[in-house]
């Protein structure tokens, strides 16, 4: 039961729903999210949360994809970053602040490829934790990037 609300929780952050929506039309923002979250996560989808482990995956939309038609590096980024934060979040404490992120970009994903985004967590010290988290092609397997992301953020008390 409390995996389900963990999960619930992941979605409300990720912005999740069960249609996938690829469309590029303009659409009013849900209150409490920025342009910037609406913009750049809209149609990802959460298909896996165990503790220290989330699978997601997503299509590639055309406003993410530079002028060759690629999914943009700064989107990729993007995804690391949410992702990334999304697998240390804890309820009731703020979001976790990113101190390093560190990208390699292996490969290109095209407009329209179904990629799947892996985070898990390498480690805990205090409030310091890093994960790594993996991009990849679902098709072909191929790697599209492979980020390590550092994040501070507040314990839970043990009050």
């Amino acid at each position: 039961m409390e995996e389900r609300m963990i999960m619930e929780k992941i979605r409300e952050h990720l912005y999740l729903s069960e249609d996938v929506d690829v469309s590029d039309a303009p659409r009013k923002v849900e209150k409490g999210r920025s342009f910037y979250e609406d913009f750049s996560l809209r149609g990802i989808r959460v298909n896996r949360v165990d503790p220290g482990f989330i699978s997601c995956s997503f299509k590639v939309p055309l406003r993410l994809t530079d002028r060759e038609g690629y999914l943009a590096n700064g989107a990729i980024a993007n995804l690391v970053d949410e992702v990334g934060g999304a697998v240390v979040y804890v309820e009731g404490l703020p979001m976790n602040v990113s101190v390093d992120m560190s990208i390699a970009f292996l490969s290109k994903a095209k407009l329209g490829e179904e990629l799947e985004i892996t985070s898990r967590v390498m480690g805990e010290r205090g409030g310091y934790k890093g994960t790594i988290v993996v991009v990849r092609n679902k098709m072909t397997g191929e790697i599209i990037a492979e980020g390590r992301h550092s994040l501070f953020g507040r314990q839970p008390s043990k009050l």
